[in-house]
C-alpha cells in the first residue's frame, strides 16, 4: 500500500465525512492521469460518488482510455468553493482530492448498474427515458470507476476561523 503524505497545513485538512459530503454534492472535476510521452494529462470529467467509488462515463477510445490502461492510478480533484476575496488578496477554497486506481468496467451489470447511477444523478425521475438510454448506449460506452485509496479536503484558513467563532 502506498503511504501518502499528511497535510501540511491540518488545521484546515477536510474529515473524511466532509469530504464524502463534497463529492456527493458537486458534479464535475478533474481526473488527473500518466498521459502520453511522460506529460501529465488532466481532464475534466462528470461524475457520480456512490459506495465509497467515483464513477465516470467515457467515449471507447482516446487519450484517457489509453492512459488508464498503460496505468491505472489517478487522482480526482473536486473543487466546491472559490470565492474570490479582492480586498484580503486571497479566495475562500473548499477542495477535495481522491487518489486512487481506476478501472474499466467489463461485465453488462456493472456497466448497467453504473448507468443507472449516472442517470438518476443527471436525469432524476426519468426512469422510462433512462433505460432507453441504458439500452441504446451499453455497447458503445465505457464505464470507469475510480476505488479511492486516500480522500484528501483542504478549505481556506479564514473558513476555518469563521466555524470557530
Amino acid at each position: 500500500m502506498t503511504e501518502f503524505r499528511p497535510m501540511r497545513r491540518n488545521r484546515q485538512q477536510l474529515s473524511r465525512e466532509e469530504c464524502e459530503r463534497i463529492l456527493d454534492r458537486c458534479t464535475s472535476g478533474v481526473l488527473a492521469l500518466a498521459g502520453d510521452s511522460g506529460y501529465p494529462y488532466a481532464v475534466p470529467l462528470s461524475y457520480v460518488y456512490a459506495d465509497g467509488a467515483i464513477i465516470f462515463h467515457s467515449a471507447v477510445e482516446g487519450h484517457k482510455v489509453d492512459a488508464i490502461k498503460r496505468d491505472s492510478r489517478c487522482s480526482f480533484c473536486v473543487i466546491e468553493q472559490n470565492e474570490i476575496k479582492p480586498a484580503e488578496f486571497t479566495t475562500y477554497f473548499r477542495s477535495v482530492i481522491a487518489f486512487g486506481r481506476i478501472r474499466i468496467l467489463e461485465t453488462a451489470d456493472e456497466k448497467v448498474q453504473a448507468l443507472r447511477l449516472l442517470g438518476r444523478r443527471y436525469s432524476p425521475g426519468d426512469e422510462p427515458g433512462l433505460q432507453h438510454e441504458i439500452d441504446k448506449s451499453l455497447n458503445h460506452v465505457l464505464l470507469l470507476r475510480l476505488n479511492i485509496d486516500h480522500l484528501s479536503g483542504k478549505e481556506a484558513i479564514e473558513l476555518v476561523r469563521a466555524r470557530q467563532h
